[in-house]
């Protein structure tokens, strides 16, 4: 009965010495800082941190590593049928005309409206003027280059006015005088 006694104290040791506490502390230090390495410098790779390891007990068996999960195949992308001769010919779906874009114009009155009409005249007139005046010269590059823009503003204002848009054919006319007045003070 000693024995048996004895042994069952022995036991009964090292089992409180084993779940007492006596594991060993392990400390283990910061990952280092990461600083912004000088611009030149290559890119330099960082493994991965190491698992922190704990001392077990003989009696605790360790964790089997597991496989990764299978990854899925990916789907392939079907590829399109080939076309299949047919008695009908295809034809495009037909292309819906565009809507005429709405047109903003102020709203003149009878005065408002006589006052424009005689000032893209007035304008129209004075830029007419100006291009046969600088007809029968010898003209530079930027000198016929001004004379191709006044021009395609005077064809723009008169298409303006064929189409009642008094506003801007007031506007492209202004624009066709002052440069033809440019073009007048370059001779």
């Amino acid at each position: 009965m000693k024995v048996q006694s004895a042994s069952l104290g022995l036991l009964l040791l090292s089992a409180a010495v084993t779940l007492g506490g006596c594991h060993r502390n392990i400390v283990s230090a910061a990952p280092p800082s990461v600083s912004t390495p000088p611009e030149n410098a290559p890119p330099v790779a960082t493994p991965p941190p190491k698992p922190q390891t704990t001392s077990e007990s003989p009696s605790e068996p360790k964790p089997e590593p597991t496989a990764p999960a299978a990854a899925e195949p990916k789907p392939t992308p079907s590829r399109p049928k080939p076309a299949t001769a047919s008695s009908e010919p295809t034809q495009p779906p037909a292309a819906e005309p565009k809507p005429a874009p709405p047109e903003i114009s102020p709203e003149l009155t009878p005065q408002q409206q006589t006052a424009d009409e005689q000032h893209t005249a007035d304008d129209i007139q004075v830029a007419e003027k100006n291009l046969q005046t600088a007809s029968g010269r010898q003209l530079n590059s930027s000198q016929q280059d001004l004379v191709g823009k006044v021009r395609d503003f005077l064809g723009q204002a008169h298409d303006a006015i064929r189409q009642g848009d008094w506003v801007r054919a007031g506007s492209l006319a202004h624009k066709a005088r002052i440069l033809s007045d440019e073009l007048v003070k370059s001779l």
